[in-house]
């Protein structure tokens, strides 16, 4: 077994554990009990009374583990989960502990597995056949190591407690005991355009996710800062990469082909982008050339003093983004907006306008329906306002399908605009929504410092095709969630001038929700700090030109008040201002 025990990480590689016994033998036993004996003895814990009797004598300091026998206190812990308590002394007399510490040693083992428990546990398999052969067979012996380490953990626990007890449980609780997230890799070989991203080639691809909910992770940051700047050199000029310490999640972000390679680091991370975005399989991968590469996690000095850069590799027609290890990057949003950005450049090179905000398709139980199209900074109350129409389901809607939650495209097809996605997921605040508005089944979501302001849940709403299909534009509006509603400012107000509609947008302004560093009131333009400042000259040509086509094809552009950032209106802000999006379905606007 390759293991790795690093923080609040474990990683557990192949392992031919097939009974319990194996797993007291295995290596990542010894690394998780030692550290948990550590913390007793940090903090003077009077659960050490239980392991009294394996104490050796001026041996260690009494603050390290290596004070106790580690190696017979394993295999104390081994025969217990085979006999009882009374056997194991029997047959061991000089090992074990006395009887009369039966309830001491019952919670050392309870504290013991919820120690393991506390721990983020990944099991990292690599395809050892590669792709081609049959992938149902090659997922379902993987989904099934999976699970034969969460039973032989069980196993071994109940066990233990019921040796100790004497008695089985009457009630049983399957709580999530092995690895909280299978990872299966192959290496594939991708089209390597130059040497500089040769050292890239032997990082495994992760082609099979297997999550075992509830996942509730705590990174070391719950909001995001600045943006991202462009280089002039490439930034992985002089990298090395071991592919031990890589993973990369080959990911379809919209129409595009992204590799986004992570540091294990930031496995939590980088696994929970299975939730946003689309996994491209192995043939589309091999002999393929994305259309941009993400890094998360190269050393710092690689970087020097700015580390969240982009590159335009235009000879490779590649776009690179890169991020510096480090725990200031420690951050969901972090890795999530350098893909959003990586696209949206992309697409402003190719002409077509990206968009941060929201876009649903709404159908209502009279037959009205509308796509439409919320444009916002984050906390303007786009998604609380389309999730509030999703409350509203059983008096007013048939149906709300999101196209994208926080980033996607505006192109024209066929003489009109139509609205892409880029993601099948979403990165949900939690902080000003209601438990009726969660987007679907909780069991799905992956949690981000629940505890903490602006908390998050990562968590799929939307299919890949429904993503991408795109969708004819009928309402566009930008989310204002700054001003109070009146008689003289709306809910909804449509702008008759197109320099007016570009000054609104433009201008970006909102209440910061602490979902940055920001605070108050403040102007980002275009509401998209993701490319189109970057690109500021073009995009705005290119937003001309969209509003301009839109205005004069009868798509209704204007503004929504959601109030949100207006206090006491975080939740009622966004309902009242998606009933006024119900009148405007209907094909009228809702007075103040």
């Amino acid at each position: 077994m390759i293991s790795e025990v690093n923080g609040n990480r474990i990683i557990i590689g192949r392992t031919p554990c097939r009974v319990p016994a194996d797993l007291f033998k295995s290596e990542i036993f010894q690394r998780v009990l030692q550290r948990f004996v550590s913390r007793l003895l940090r903090h003077d814990s009077p659960l050490l009374e239980a392991i009294k009797d394996f104490r050796v004598a001026d041996q260690a300091p009494a603050s390290s583990y290596q004070a106790y026998d580690m190696e017979h206190l394993t295999k104390f812990l081994m025969f217990l989960s085979m006999q009882t308590l009374e056997e194991v002394i029997e047959a061991m007399p000089t090992l074990a502990p006395a009887v009369d510490l039966r309830w001491e040693l019952y919670d050392f083992v309870e504290e013991f597995y919820d120690f393991w428990r506390g721990h983020e546990r990944y099991l990292i398999y690599e395809d050892a056949y590669g792709p081609r052969t049959d992938t149902y067979t090659r997922h379902q012996h993987f989904i099934q190591v999976n699970e034969t380490m969460k039973d032989l953990v069980l196993e071994a626990y109940r066990n233990i407690c019921a040796n100790l007890t004497g008695r089985v449980p009457m009630v049983y609780r399957q709580l999530p005991a092995g690895a909280g997230v299978g990872i299966l890799t192959s290496r594939l070989d991708w089209q390597i355009p130059d040497p500089v991203y040769v050292g890239l080639k032997d990082i495994p691809f992760i082609q099979l996710l297997v999550i075992v909910p509830p996942l509730v992770y705590y990174p070391q940051r719950n909001y995001r800062s600045g943006m991202f700047s462009a280089v002039s050199e490439h930034p992985l000029k002089g990298a090395t990469f071991d592919p031990e310490e890589w993973a990369c999640y080959p990911a379809k972000v919209g129409g595009l082909l992204m590799f986004i390679y992570f540091h294990k680091r930031y496995l939590s991370l980088g696994t929970s982008l299975s939730n946003l975005f689309e996994m491209a399989e192995a043939d589309e991968i091999e002999g393929k050339r994305p259309d941009a590469i993400l890094l998360f996690g190269v050393e710092p000095e690689v970087l020097g003093g700015d580390q969240t850069v982009y590159y335009e590799d235009t000879a490779n027609q590649i776009m690179v983004g890169v991020i510096g290890r480090s725990e200031r990057v420690d951050y969901f949003g972090y890795l999530k907006k350098m893909a959003l950005t990586l696209h949206n450049l992309i697409q402003i090179e190719r002409g077509n306008l990206p968009i941060h905000g929201a876009m649903a398709h709404v159908v209502l139980r009279d037959g009205h329906s509308a796509n439409i199209v919320l444009m916002g900074d984050s906390g303007a109350g786009k998604s609380e306002s389309l999730e509030a129409l999703r409350i509203l389901a059983d008096e007013h809607l048939r149906d709300l399908t999101v196209v994208f939650d926080d980033m996607g495209s505006l192109q024209i097809r066929e003489g009109e605009v139509v609205g892409l996605g880029t993601e099948i997921g979403a990165f949900v605040r939690l902080d000003d929504l209601q438990p009726g508005y969660a987007y679907a089944e909780v069991e799905r979501s992956i949690f981000m410092n629940p505890h903490k302001t602006n908390a998050r849940i990562v968590i799929p709403i939307t299919s890949y095709g429904k993503v991408i299909a795109g969708w004819p534009v009928d309402v566009f509006l930008y989310a204002n969630n700054y001003e109070r509603v009146t008689r003289k400012d709306p809910y909804i107000q449509f702008f008759n001038e197109i320099d007016e509609a570009l000054g609104v947008c433009s201008q970006g302004a909102r209440i910061s929700k602490g979902t940055t560093s920001e605070e108050g009131l403040v102007y980002t333009y275009f509401a998209n700090p993701f490319g189109a400042p970057q690109k500021r000259e073009r995009h705005h040509q290119l937003a001309r030109k969209y509003m301009e086509k839109m205005m004069s094809n009868g798509v209704k552009v204007g503004q929504l008040r959601t109030q949100l950032g207006i206090k006491g209106f975080e939740v009622a802000g966004p309902e009242l201002a998606a009933r006024a999006l119900l009148g405007v379905i209907r094909g009228s606007a809702m007075e103040a």
